[in-house]
């Protein structure tokens, strides 16, 4: 083996990892959207990779033949439960464990579940930084919320130009 690449396995390449939070169960396309644009952004800017719970959610469907879990709340309460504690598991476990930062879009579709409210709480409580776009207005924004969020963005664009200056000293 050559010097080079003895080096290259002898080195540990960390990459920032963002945690995508926002509504997925009462938004539209389960917030699929801004996650994948939000995605290629942070990986072609800032070389940073994520966890998106919306492609997450997708592989315990897969693993656990959940394919129709949403007709369970109906239909067998105690296996939609089962079954989304699973997902609730994974979550906390990625924003506790294994995620620097949380980047969370916060608009009405927040309102009606509990998820994106707890890994704001989650990532506060374990010392990431949140960086919170808020889509509601400031009176409708929850103190705790706000208490939780590191920064506050109005939109993707001033997020983005916060995060090139924060981390682009990480790419150099």
């Amino acid at each position: 083996m050559d010097l080079v690449k003895w080096l290259f396995t002898q080195t540990k390449i960390e990459t920032m990892i963002a945690y995508l939070s926002g509504a997925m169960e009462f938004a539209n396309d389960e917030g699929a959207g801004w996650r994948k644009e939000v995605t290629y952004w942070l990986g072609k800017t800032l070389g940073h990779s994520v966890f998106n719970p919306v492609l997450e959610s997708e592989k315990l469907v897969k693993k656990y033949g959940a394919k129709s879990y949403r007709d369970w709340k109906e239909s067998d309460i105690q296996k939609y439960t089962n079954f989304i504690r699973l997902c609730v598991d994974r979550d906390i476990d990625i924003v506790r464990n294994k995620c620097d930062y949380l980047i969370c879009l916060w608009d009405e579709s927040v309102m009606k579940g509990a998820g994106t409210h707890a890994e704001v709480t989650i990532a506060y409580e374990s010392n990431k930084p949140v960086y919170l776009i808020n889509k509601l207005s400031i009176d409708n924004l929850s103190g705790w919320i706000m208490a939780c969020s590191t920064k506050i963005f109005t939109d993707f664009d001033s997020l983005k130009i916060f995060l090139s200056e924060q981390y682009s000293k990480n790419i150099d």
